[in-house]
């Protein structure tokens, strides 16, 4: 494996998102008198990804090795992951906290520094990881450097219904949060920006159409003040609003206050559905996998089987081969990136 492409991997924090706004995402946010739901787009190259069972009291290392991040895992967690085990595109844990990430052109990350470094699809699993609520989110937020070329930024929300973006802007870190996020929603603009453009739509009266970025987020923001007595169907139907042609792969609704995922894919329209109130998240037993585009339909909880080294190099085999600028990437390197949790993971209740 040459240099270029070890540091091309890791400083990508294994990369996953396309280089171009029109390949990416949207967050929103239903929040009701008794539940906090949360609807995402994932829109990208590929299909294929896998369901992960996380297990609590799991010890990690990020992929980084130099100052590399590392911590134990305190809580379960169910993510969706395209590139690999350990980086995922979105997830929620145990407690109902769900982390999301999306394109952002303008993210300049914080320079080097002596705190440790994360990869940005790490970042996630390691607030999933660690972390019960947005508050203890924030608290921790730059006890750690995310480290990367690809340019993301965050939603992340609990079961309260507490929610906030979180940018890395001009190499500073950037929240809004409660009064400060006036709009619970994200897409592939600033935050800033976006709600500039919300507003200006609402007071012409207008409902955008495009698949822009700014009308993406002002149509989301409309659709989740419209009222709809099942929060998780409303949820399917604001992703269906912004869903991009050719691009939209999966569509995720949270149900953080029940700890439930409901899901469909570009290649299955049926409602799949995950309670993790029925997973086994101790870390004696083995990581459980599900593949995204399989078939069948509601509860899918009994679906999962054994996460293997095998199935992980698939997908990230099937995810760079149809991911243009990651295309020539080594088969080495395909290798080492899906070998690292197997060599970096151990449970931590068995030492």
């Amino acid at each position: 494996m040459t240099r270029r492409y070890i540091l091309m991997l890791a400083s990508l924090g294994i990369a996953v998102i396309a280089a171009t706004p029109v390949l990416s995402c949207t967050t929103v946010c239903l929040l009701e008198k008794e539940k906090a739901v949360v609807a995402y787009n994932y829109d990208f190259h590929p299909p294929e990804g896998l369901v992960l069972v996380n297990k609590r009291d799991t010890k990690k290392m990020s992929a980084l090795r130099r100052q590399g991040a590392t911590w134990t895992a305190r809580y379960g967690s169910v993510t969706f992951n395209q590139f690999g085990r350990d980086n995922p595109m979105t997830g929620i844990n145990e407690k109902g906290l769900m982390v999301s990430q999306m394109w952002l052109d303008e993210t300049r990350y914080p320079p080097a520094d002596s705190r440790p470094a994360i990869g940005i699809l790490e970042w996630i699993q390691y607030n999933l990881d660690r972390h019960a609520s947005v508050a203890e989110v924030l608290a921790d937020a730059e006890g750690v450097r995310p480290m990367s070329r690809v340019t993301i930024h965050y939603l992340v929300a609990d079961a309260t219904g507490d929610s906030a973006a979180i940018e890395f802007l001009d190499g500073k870190l950037v929240v809004h949060r409660g009064a400060a996020m006036p709009v619970r929603a994200l897409a592939n603009s600033t935050y800033a920006d976006s709600v500039a453009a919300f507003e200006r739509a609402r007071s012409k009266g207008e409902v955008p159409t495009s698949v822009s970025s700014l009308d993406r987020f002002v149509r989301a923001a409309m659709l989740a003040g419209q009222a709809n007595a099942d929060p998780i169907a409303r949820g399917f139907e604001i992703l269906a609003s912004v869903a991009q042609p050719y691009f939209t792969r999966w569509s995720v609704v949270y149900d953080l206050s029940a700890r439930e995922v409901y899901f469909r894919t570009e290649g299955n329209r049926a409602i799949r559905r995950v309670a993790l109130a029925g997973l086994d998240f101790s870390c004696g037993t083995p990581v459980k996998m599900l593949d995204v585009t399989a078939g069948g339909a509601g509860d899918v909880s009994a679906a999962f089987v054994d996460y293997s080294e095998a199935a992980n190099r698939a997908l990230i085999e099937s995810a760079f081969t149809k991911t243009p600028f990651l295309r020539e990437v080594p088969a080495a390197a395909r290798d080492a990136m899906s070998a690292n949790p197997g060599t970096t993971s151990s449970c931590a209740a068995a030492s």
